[in-house]
């Protein structure tokens, strides 16, 4: 039997008998997975731009599509600038600030008079003369009193000279001369007194003539020429109408609103649409009995004389007034989810402009307007429903004729 051996193999080069690099795999996984997800990267920025692009697309279609609305003129306002005020309404009667019921100081009987009513006197004059012959007698006894008065005083002193030399050559005691100085000052005051006496009676006879004492219109005469006055009796009522004072009750829960010097706007019966002013001038500080009111006073410049005492007049005292910025009628006012808004018209499209409203009147209808709207811009004032933001709206004449807000706007137009 043949044995046979085998040659041993050659050996494998260095590189053969090296172990593989499992790394490679890994590598290769991570660079797939890092190239398709730059890929999906991109393809999603495209798949974005494109419905970006077509959602822009599709609202650019459906505002060419909103609809388009024709509005009449009185639904849309344009926004002007000008200062707001907010009221308190009253009423009340006129009466004269200056006034005088003049009376007699003197008894008499009444020999003329002067004057009527509704007649204009001056300061000083005479309005009524009374038999002045009781006066003047006791005026001439009252004189004849002072003279003789004058002269007990001139023999007084005469005897107090005589005395007094006497005193000096010692014929008369200290006590006599004293006797004689004390006559001359009794002698003294009897002059004075009767002096004083003159004088009353010089005033009374004064007081026959009664002259008015102010400047006004006679408004009462309270007696007649013939009768007879007593002393304190009313003869006339004068009033100067200048000057008038509203007296206008206020409920005192509204009294803290009410301030000197407020102004006062207000009409009077008889004269149309004439409106008249005053100021806030005096507040009674107590209620009026049997109500809750308090009185409030406002003086009135009557300078032309139109108004009259006694009138009735109806106003509103302004408590508030807001600087000039631009007012927006309430009817254009809408609150919704972000705010309160108008709707603008912005080229002729409906847009939803936020504001901030200031100061109130719910009177004239209006709101001061702090941020949000300037002068000029223009505004939806009717409550059309069916017209919304993005929607179009043309005119039936020029956009431009569009009212006005200066003063308080009609009632809006319907849809035309």
């Amino acid at each position: 039997m043949k044995n046979e051996t085998t040659s041993p193999l050659p050996p494998l080069p260095f590189a053969a008998t090296r172990r593989p690099r499992r790394w490679r795999a890994p590598v290769l996984i991570l660079l797939v997975l890092g190239l398709a997800g730059g890929g999906w990267t991109v393809l999603q920025s495209k798949q974005q731009a494109a419905k970006a692009a077509q959602a822009q697309a599709a609202k650019k279609k459906e505002q060419e599509k909103a609809p388009v609305h024709e509005l009449a003129q009185g639904d849309v306002a344009a926004i002007t600038a000008r200062a707001l005020s907010v009221s308190l309404p009253l009423s009340g009667s006129l009466a004269p600030l200056n006034q005088a019921t003049i009376k007699a100081k003197v008894s008499g009987e009444i020999r003329e008079t002067t004057v009527q009513e509704g007649q204009q006197v001056s300061g000083g004059q005479v309005l009524l003369r009374l038999d002045a012959a009781d006066q003047r007698a006791r005026l001439t006894q009252q004189q004849a009193m002072l003279d003789e008065a004058q002269a007990r005083l001139s023999m007084a002193s005469k005897n107090e000279a005589n005395s007094q030399a006497l005193l000096k050559q010692k014929y008369i005691s200290q006590t006599a001369y004293d006797t004689t100085l004390n006559s001359v000052d009794l002698a003294r005051a009897s002059v004075k007194s009767a002096a004083a006496m003159v004088e009353i009676a010089r005033i009374a006879l004064a007081d026959t003539v009664i002259r008015a004492p102010m400047a006004g219109i006679v408004s009462k005469r309270h007696v007649q020429a013939g009768e007879k006055v007593a002393p304190d009796m009313p003869v006339y009522t004068i009033v100067n109408l200048a000057q008038l004072t509203l007296e206008a009750p206020v409920p005192s829960a509204e009294i803290p609103r009410i301030r000197i010097g407020q102004d006062v706007r207000f009409k009077v019966d008889g004269f149309g649409a004439r409106d008249f002013g005053g100021k806030v001038a005096r507040i009674n500080p107590t209620t009026e009995s049997g109500s809750r009111a308090m009185l409030v006073y406002i003086a009135v410049d009557n300078g032309d004389g139109a108004l009259r005492g006694g009138m009735f007049a109806k106003g509103s005292i302004v408590t508030e007034r807001s600087i000039v910025a631009p007012m927006v009628p309430l009817t254009a006012v809408r609150t919704e989810k972000q705010g309160t808004v108008v709707y603008a018209v912005v080229d002729n499209k409906v847009v939803a402009q936020a504001i901030t409203l200031g100061l109130r009147n719910e009177d004239e209808g209006y709101a001061e307007v702090k941020e949000g709207l300037a002068p000029g811009a223009r505004v939806i004032v009717a409550k059309l429903d069916g017209v919304k933001p993005g929607h179009g709206v043309t005119f039936g004449a020029t956009p431009a004729a569009a009212t006005a807000v200066a003063t308080p706007p009609a009632a809006p137009a319907p849809k035309g």
